[in-house]
């Protein structure tokens, strides 16, 4: 490939497979660790690569999170399917050089499964591991950091020795700034960059006295001037194409708890004209917008309220001969003809209130001439002060924005903005319709969701609030607004209908168990309907080829948060249902799930052991999922009799037969 006119030799690709961006981000590390080394490094989402381009780089490097039971994010799919072609040779990829960095859940059984089927798969294709895989787990009380530090630092290390620099060659120090491979521009007056001097007399990206004085000369046109903000249309954005989207429309948006009760639960439904199957433990993924009174605090922070609503494009930093082969702009599926603005971008695209990751700061102390600032800035991306980062972010879940507001010497270059923020992702919510609550008028269909608004105090006076959740309850009626359905993890099947099935599903985690539960009620009536067909009397329910159905619900309060309650009522009737409810505040010694799970051993074991049930868990990614497999470990020891040992295996067998189903956020 050639950049600036030159032939680049040494090469790395950095790919990623990620569902919250977790591992995006980790990609961008490791791509900055490899650019440093003077690689000419590529960026890119599995998905978007072919394998027969592999072997034309001197080294891949892949960071993966795993979903649902053990599988690969949805943008890297494509990608596995590819890996797994049965005419594929086993050297196909002999001379490839990989290494893999996997981003898991230790409360799932299937920990970090993605990244180590992805190693295993390269490897019998003839693929040769250059360097050991990573492993991070979620559960660590420092995050994914606590793993990715030491071992990212070991890897620079090991690059170094097994790819040396020729000789006068040095790495790119880590306190010299890395333009970003995009930036923007003003349509009305196209090429000009920041005055970007990489030496240490400059601020990363301009001089210490343009900073200094508050400016970063007439590029970026700081103003104190104000422009009245614009109404904020929560529902529409149409600068960016999703593929597969669906246009729905909010019929629904009611508020399920009590006014008094601690946490505002909301029960939606949306409606398409479209034609749209799913099945249970599919999910639709919203994507949010920011408050505008957020979007201008930050315009006005960075003095960018002037030209906030002038039309900007994004534009290479560097001449390529191919951009085909060079990194896609940071803001995905934005659409040709769209019209951008700074304010455009902040308000749709760019996520300014994210509780901001250790390589924000890193780019951000070249923004800033304040040696105070700087050196307080550097102190959060010191490795040896992962607790003190924690302890000012994570902890009291300090936005972007506040840390801004706090470091106000801080002024981000407007072009650099794609490369700087993070980027504002859609969150995923578990279906709770199925059946014959999926139909919409004249062959459309209808969604609907469960969703606790994220709303809390911590040791920060502002109220802390989700950029989704909070977007979703000021949506009123009516609104329209693009979704994207996507298959979720249960894997559940029509198939499966003929067995009992065990769901385990407090608070909202029985959004799924409700979508099931209508589902297999449709089931039976199909099975009905074709008996009557043949002439055959219908069995009863029960023997009608659709198993038992059992659910274990928890919440706090049987009056404030036991949803959908004269639902499962009737469905006793309908389905056979036989809920077990724990409502852990309504008397003085607590209640959970995993207690009426060891209360109602005999049936647990009936159903699952004797008759080879299925068990779905869905719910918090906390300490719930760990307590139910305990007390389902002890139903088997009792029920038995066994020995511990062969309780686990025996759960161990369920998770290998695909009776063990696990879907936690």
């Amino acid at each position: 490939m050639t950049i600036n006119g030159e032939k680049h030799q040494r090469r790395a690709l950095v790919l990623y497979g990620s569902e919250t961006g977790n591992a995006y981000d980790v990609a961008n590390e490791l791509g900055s660790i490899t650019e440093r080394l003077h690689f000419l490094t590529r960026v890119s989402d599995l998905d978007s690569i072919d394998i027969s381009l592999l072997a034309q780089y001197s080294i891949i490097l892949i960071a993966i999170s795993t979903t649902g039971q053990g599988d690969l994010p949805a943008n890297a799919r494509a990608f596995w399917r590819s890996l797994l072609r049965r005419r594929l040779s086993l050297d196909y990829l002999q001379g490839v050089e990989f290494t893999t960095f996997g981003l898991g859940d230790s409360s799932y059984p299937k920990f970090n499964w993605a990244a180590r089927k992805l190693h295993k798969r390269l490897c019998q294709l003839g693929a040769s591991e250059f360097y050991s895989r990573g492993e991070a787990d979620e559960q660590h009380p420092e995050g994914l950091d606590a793993t990715f530090l030491p071992w990212s630092t070991d890897l620079r290390s090991h690059l170094l020795v097994r790819y040396p620099l020729p000789n006068g060659q040095l790495p790119i120090p880590d306190d010299v700034f890395l333009p970003p491979k995009w930036a923007l521009e003003l349509i009305h007056e196209p090429h000009r960059a920041p005055n970007y001097v990489a030496n240490q007399d400059s601020v990363g990206g301009f001089s210490a006295a343009d900073a200094s004085n508050g400016s970063l000369g007439d590029v970026l046109k700081l103003s104190s001037e104000s422009k009245s903000p614009k109404e904020l249309d929560l529902a529409a954005s149409d600068t960016s194409i999703v593929p597969g989207a669906i246009r729905v429309r909010l019929t629904e948006n009611t508020r399920l708890t009590p006014k008094t009760h601690w946490q505002d639960v909301r029960h939606l439904t949306l409606v398409t004209a479209s034609r749209a199957d799913y099945a249970p433990g599919d999910t639709l993924t919203i994507s949010p917008r920011n408050f505008e009174e957020d979007v201008d605090k930050f315009l006005s922070l960075m003095g960018w309220t002037s030209i906030a609503d002038e039309p900007v494009h994004f534009q290479p930093t560097v001449s390529v001969n191919d951009l085909r082969a060079y990194p896609p702009p940071p803001i995905p599926h934005l659409t040709p003809s769209s019209t951008l603005t700074l304010r455009s971008l902040l308000l749709a695209h760019l996520d300014i209130t994210a509780i901001p990751r250790r390589t924000f700061f890193t780019l951000i102390t070249h923004f800033t001439a304040d040696q105070m600032h700087k050196e307080r800035l550097l102190e959060f991306t010191n490795p040896e002060y992962l607790d003190e980062l924690y302890d000012y972010t994570t902890r009291p879940r300090r936005s972007i924005l506040e840390v801004l507001q706090e470091f106000q010497s801080v002024r981000i270059p407007w072009q650099w903005i794609g490369s700087v923020l993070p980027i504002l992702r859609g969150r995923q919510f578990s279906i709770a319709s199925g059946g014959i609550q999926k139909s919409f008028k004249d062959g459309g269909t209808k969604f609907e969701l469960l969703v606790a608004i994220v709303k809390y105090r911590t040791v920060m006076k502002k109220i802390r609030e989700g950029v989704c959740t909070r977007y979703i309850a000021a949506l009123p009626e009516g609104s329209e607004f693009d979704v994207l359905l996507q298959k979720g993890g249960l894997h559940i099947t029509k198939g499966e209908g003929k067995r009992p099935v065990v769901m385990i599903g407090p608070g909202t985690g029985v959004a799924p168990m409700r979508s099931l539960v209508w589902e297999r009620l449709a089931w039976a009536e199909e099975r009905k309907r074709l008996y009557q067909e043949v002439g055959h009397d219908a069995p009863d329910h029960g023997s009608s080829g659709v198993g038992e159905n059992v659910l274990f619900y928890g919440c706090r309060n049987r009056e404030a948060d036991y949803f959908y309650r004269n639902e499962w009522q009737d469905l006793e009737n309908k389905a056979g249902l036989r809920v077990f409810t724990a409502f852990s505040r309504d008397q003085k010694r607590k209640i959970y799930v995993q207690d009426l799970v060891r209360e109602q051993a005999d049936l647990v074991f009936r159903l699952l052991h004797q008759q080879s049930g299925i068990v779905y868990i869905c719910g918090s990614s906390g300490r719930m999922p760990q307590a139910v497999r305990e007390a389902l470990i002890e139903v088997f020891e009792r029920g038995g009799p066994m020995e511990r040992e062969a309780g686990e295996q025996y759960l161990l067998t369920m998770e290998k037969d695909g009776r063990y189903k696990q879907e936690t956020w």
